[in-house]
């Protein structure tokens, strides 16, 4: 087993040198190590890679008859994706296994014939442990695509060292009124940020969106676009008037998520953060000042919903079709992401939450004092998600296929007219259908 780290990669340049690490280039052994089967896989993040390293060896030991040399080959995010699609419809350089982001993943399941494996068979020792909402997210027509890396399940991350300065108790913390009403008691106390106003990713919103029963796509979410549906328009103003109270502040970066954002936040520029439960990941790698000082709770509700949470973020592992060695990888693939063993191990390394359930239940795992991330933060992250479980939604516009255009439409242009020019939601969402619409061809 071995990761190869790209630092920078030059798509055109890649496949033009016979694509790297790419099992049909020519030059790569189709046997690896002691005869096991080589297998290249591509991903965006390393920290991925050791996980798939790990479940590698462990899948070794237990089929040693199926034995898979893996090579995996960690590029940058833009490039990896660039480059795989560009590997998908030339038929050339395939990997056999891809990482493959939500909100790329729709580039590569346009149409009936995606250039994807069908997962849907290999998934069966494992599917009644899963989540299925983050199954269908990475499923078409019925059959499942991609694999889930974390159910991403939003929660909320409160400095109560801050907090408590202003006076202001987290557990008291309901609804999105309540945040609202708590963001800017703590900026008219402080002067400083409460939360955050991403312009640089849309994530936070669309967890609002789903409990106000909207969609960013009629028809359910899987039609034509809709970003100025009553629902999108009526969530887009309840933010935009927590900025306008001093609730939510833009950040450095863009959003939460950003190196520059995670200095802000460890210095204590801002007091909340709502983003999925593999953020604790992000408070545990770069922002070691707050250890101790940060509770994980229930992200805020709009009352009456039904939908208390929903999953945001996350990653397809794929099989691509036409490779060699697609029933062996797929096979792989269903132990490596949805087996006990990896949902442990994706808790324990990665910080994320499992898609498999049983994990949530086994108190060994989830409460283990010698866990960096129990020893991090005050509250524990499974009893959190345990009280709202019932209660995950899925976002069915996450799985339209033309998620990637209304994502970069509000990320380049509609998220800094709300938080920055302060030009009307309504207006902004208008502008961005009409956009969006002529884009499309809709």
């Amino acid at each position: 087993m071995r990761i190869r780290r790209i630092l920078t990669a030059t798509v055109a340049a890649g496949l033009a040198v016979g694509a790297l690490s790419g099992c049909s280039s020519g030059d790569t052994p189709e046997e690896g190590a002691d005869g096991a089967t080589k297998l290249d896989m591509w991903v965006f993040a390393e920290l991925h890679g050791q996980v798939y390293e790990e479940m590698a060896e462990k899948w070794n030991e237990k089929n040693p008859d199926k034995a898979i040399d893996l090579d995996i080959t960690v590029y940058p995010y833009q490039d990896m994706h660039d480059k795989l699609l560009l590997a998908v419809n030339s038929g050339e350089g395939l990997p056999d296994l891809a990482d493959i982001e939500v909100g790329k993943f729709g580039n590569f399941v346009k149409g009936d014939n995606p250039p994807l494996y069908d997962l849907t068979e290999a998934a069966e020792p494992y599917v009644d442990d899963i989540v299925q909402a983050r199954l269908d997210l990475y499923s078409r027509n019925d059959k499942i695509y991609g694999y889930p890396t974390h159910v991403g399940a939003f929660v909320a991350f409160y400095n109560t060292e801050l907090l408590e300065g202003a006076g202001i108790d987290y557990t008291t913390i309901k609804t999105w009124d309540d945040f609202s009403a708590a963001g800017s008691a703590y900026n008219e106390a402080t002067g400083k940020a409460f939360s955050v106003a991403s312009t640089g990713v849309f994530f936070t919103e669309p967890l609002a969106i789903a409990q106000n029963g909207g969609q960013l796509f009629d028809d359910d979410g899987m039609g034509d676009v809709a970003v100025n549906s009553p629902e999108v328009v009526e969530t887009m103003e309840m933010f935009q008037e927590m900025k306008d109270a001093g609730a939510l502040s833009t950040i450095p970066g863009g959003s939460p998520d950003d190196e520059e954002a995670y200095g802000a936040i460890n210095d204590g520029d801002f007091a909340a953060i709502v983003y999925p439960a593999w953020y604790t990941s992000r408070f545990v790698d770069y922002m070691p000042d707050l250890a101790g000082k940060i509770a994980i709770a229930p992200a805020p509700q709009i009352e009456g919903s039904d939908t208390l949470t929903i999953g945001g973020g996350g990653t397809g592992t794929t099989v691509l079709r036409g490779t060699e060695h697609e029933e062996l990888a797929a096979e792989f693939l269903a132990y490596a992401k949805l087996s006990l063993e990896a949902n442990v191990a994706v808790w324990e390394v990665l910080g994320f939450d499992p898609v498999n359930m049983s994990v949530w239940e086994d108190e060994k795992v989830t409460h283990n004092p010698e866990n960096k991330f129990n020893k991090y933060f005050q509250t524990n992250l499974f009893d959190v998600l345990n009280s709202v479980k019932d209660g995950i939604g899925h976002f069915e516009s996450f799985s339209n296929p033309n998620l990637p255009q209304v994502d970069n439409q509000f990320r380049t242009i509609t998220l800094n007219e709300i938080y920055e020019s302060g030009t009307p939601a309504k207006d902004a969402l208008d502008q961005a259908q009409s956009d969006l619409e002529n884009e499309l061809g809709q």
